[in-house]
Order: C-alpha cells, then sequence, then structure tokens
C-alpha cells in the first residue's frame, strides 16, 4: 500500500477561492475570489477590493497574482493555476496571459463580459505569445448562487433608497 497522500483537486482549491469571495460580500464588493496554486500548495488568496481600495483594478485575480509573483520571485507564473469563482473579465484575463498562467479554473461563466470564453476567448486567443489551459463550471452553482444573493440585496437596497 502506497503512503501517498491525495493532491487536493479543483473542488477543494475552488472552495478556498469561495471562502474568499463570501470576505469580498461581507466587505459589500462584488463577491468574486482568487487562488494561486503552484506545486499543489495555495501561494496566493485574493478577494475583490475595488471599492475598499478605490481602485477598479483591484479585482481578486490581479490581487492574487501580485501576491503570486511576490512569492515566486518572478512576473512569471508558467507552472502556477489561477482558481476563481467567476470568468475573469478582459483585464484579468490580459494580465494572466501576461503572466503566463498554467491553468485558469474558474466557477460561474460571465456571458456579458468574461473573457475565458463568455464574450470573447482572451486566454486562447491566437497570435498572442500565450494560451492558458482553461477549466470552467468547478462549483459553479455555488459561485453563481453567492453572486446572484449579492446583486439582488443590490438591486433590493437601490429600490428601498428610492
Amino acid at each position: 500500500m502506497d503512503n501517498l497522500i491525495d493532491q487536493p483537486g479543483d473542488d477543494a482549491f475552488m472552495s478556498e477561492a469561495l471562502c474568499f469571495a463570501r470576505k469580498a460580500f461581507e466587505k459589500e464588493e462584488v463577491p468574486v475570489g482568487a487562488i494561486v496554486v503552484r506545486n499543489g500548495k495555495i501561494i496566493a488568496r485574493a478577494f475583490n477590493q475595488v471599492e475598499m481600495l478605490k481602485d477598479a483594478t483591484a479585482h481578486a485575480e490581479m490581487l492574487a497574482i501580485t501576491q503570486a509573483e511576490a512569492a515566486v520571485g518572478d512576473w512569471r507564473l508558467n507552472d502556477c493555476d489561477l482558481y476563481v469563482t467567476k470568468e475573469p473579465c478582459a483585464m484579468c484575463a490580459g494580465a494572466i496571459v501576461h503572466v503566463r498562467m498554467r491553468r485558469v479554473i474558474f466557477g460561474c461563466a460571465d456571458p456579458r463580459s468574461g473573457a475565458a470564453g463568455g464574450t470573447i476567448n482572451l486566454l486562447q486567443l491566437p497570435g498572442l505569445n500565450h494560451r492558458s489551459e482553461i477549466t470552467s463550471g468547478v462549483l459553479s452553482e455555488e459561485c453563481a448562487a453567492l453572486l446572484q444573493t449579492f446583486f439582488q440585496a443590490r438591486r433590493r437596497a437601490e429600490v428601498s433608497d428610492v
């Protein structure tokens, strides 16, 4: 019998990203969480902080990428995987390509502004210097439910303000 320890799978890593999405929710940020994994270990964790930091670029993916670069000691993340609860937007997808992320795993699709197959697939666009492998739909129901709950509450608050 082998004494091998099972590596966490996509569901386990996405569950961690969901924990960070819930932190964003608690801070009234759009609830998106992201983690970066290298050699089976989490090296970066982040959640959306656009409102807190008053920074349109403070998406979970961007913050996680910056942390991962610091952890690796290089801007190239070609042996890293990004787990994010919602399909990346064009800004984040551009950064993902730039850092040469090996793989992107996301929860729920974003058909309106997703850039990993929703409206465009920047992560695998021919002609760019890098293409990331994409896995979609990991814990998609949980990821989508958190976003739906957030936006329903926001709409209710807007109606009561009128």
